[in-house]
């Protein structure tokens, strides 16, 4: 998905400086026009990150004052005496200047303060900004020691006659400083590139994942290239690419489990029907091989038949007092039920599974409640999930409207 991108039936027509692909891309793809605007109407010039008390739509803690768009949170497991603290970050802007803005808890995730900010220069000047992934690197790649943090994104969509970039910064003092790396993606033309995201393969290499609207072939696909230094990437190939041109796989986001299985979900979207963007699943042995590209993948759905619809994120947790699979922990923008319709859980609702994805999914509460979240670039938008390390608790950030800002927000809750 796109963010703050909506797609029309006569254009791609942007509300906002930022784009997230796919996630409104219901229809066909056109080609990219320029955007009308530069910064998110909205969005302060000057920004104040100590966070107030506004008046909540969604419930939690406002992670920041203003926008705060596609969250993203890790927990430190590489770092020496920094292991434990937990980052996280969102897109925001600065004047029509995209910034990754990096938010530090030390205490249990009571609170949140912004220690560092990623500003590329290719995503200043309202050249565009879109869809950031953080990482922690769990073990050596070339001269990248473990404990190096990623942050990538989607840079240049709002550039004429753009070539957009999916460009990697990295930081080695847990977040305060950020130097650009390397891009694992260079568009040849105008099409887009989104949503990056990381995992290290069995083999060692780092794999970034990412959705590619390049192919006149494929409304939007998923690909994957790798590197053995972060710097240099090869082999970029198909992982999800569908035999119907207008399907658009998008929004990867890989785990692996404890038994060395590669878990992807993602959403697929297309021109209608109830299953328009709907989330889906499939599994590698290596972190590298997917299988067919054009096997979309298993929906994952409850006894009953509910399942999600966009923008999904996946974490693992341990089962407390035992169970070498754990649980896989799912969350979507919207849910659903059988036959299509809004479910009664639907902005609040995590699924899991402790069968590394086979059978029925359990619905469980979501720590943060957005309350009916439609189909847009921000309510319960690609919302991140952190279980603690004994499994007992979760911990999401959640994105929702306060008036036309979107904004981020936090909240923990108990794991059954």
């Amino acid at each position: 998905m796109v963010i703050l991108r909506l797609r029309h039936a006569l254009g791609r027509h942007r509300l906002l400086a930022l784009a997230l692909a796919g996630l409104l891309s219901l229809l066909p793809a056109t080609p990219a026009a320029p955007s009308p605007l530069t910064t998110d109407a909205a969005a302060p010039s000057t920004l104040d990150t100590t966070p107030s008390a506004p008046s909540l739509t969604a419930t939690g803690t406002p992670l920041r004052n203003g926008t705060g768009l596609y969250p993203r949170v890790i927990r430190l497991a590489h770092n020496g005496s920094a292991n434990g603290r937990v980052l996280a970050s969102v897109v925001t802007f600065d004047g029509n200047n995209g910034i990754g803005a990096i938010h530090e808890s030390t205490d249990s995730w009571a609170t949140f303060r912004e220690v560092g900010r990623v500003a590329d220069p290719e995503s200043a000047a309202g050249q565009g900004l879109c869809c950031s992934t953080l990482f922690e690197l769990p073990r050596q790649v070339g001269a990248l020691a473990p404990g190096t943090l990623l942050w990538a994104s989607s840079a240049g969509q709002d550039e004429q006659d753009r070539r957009m970039a999916l460009r990697i910064w990295r930081s080695n003092d847990v977040g305060r400083t950020w130097s650009y790396l390397s891009s694992c993606a260079v568009a040849n033309g105008t099409g887009g590139l989104w949503e990056p995201e990381f995992s290290v393969a069995a083999d060692g290499a780092l794999v970034c994942h990412y959705a590619d609207e390049t192919d006149a072939a494929h409304s939007q696909k998923l690909v994957a290239a790798r590197s053995y230094d972060g710097v240099h990437w090869e082999g970029h190939h198909n992982i999800v690419a569908s035999t119907w041109a207008p399907d658009r796989p998008g929004m990867p986001v890989v785990r692996r489990l404890p038994n060395g299985t590669y878990f992807m979900s993602y959403e697929i979207c297309n021109p209608g029907g109830q299953y328009q963007c709907v989330v889906h699943y499939r599994t590698s042995a290596d972190g590298w091989n997917w299988g067919d590209p054009a096997n979309l993948g298993i929906r994952p759905e409850t006894a009953d038949g509910r399942y999600f619809r966009a923008a999904p994120t996946i974490a693992w947790a341990p089962t407390p007092g035992g169970g070498a699979d754990g649980r896989i922990l799912l969350i979507g923008q919207r849910l659903l039920n059988r036959d299509g319709t809004p479910a009664a859980g639907s902005g609040r609702t995590v699924l899991t599974n402790s069968r590394n994805g086979s059978g029925a999914w359990t619905a469980i509460a979501a720590p943060v409640t957005v309350p009916n979240p439609e189909v847009n670039y921000c309510q319960n938008y690609s919302s991140p999930l952190l279980p603690s390390a004994d499994g007992r608790r979760v911990l999401e950030i959640a994105t929702d409207f306060e008036g036309t800002v979107c904004r981020a927000y936090f909240a923990t809750g108990s794991l059954p």
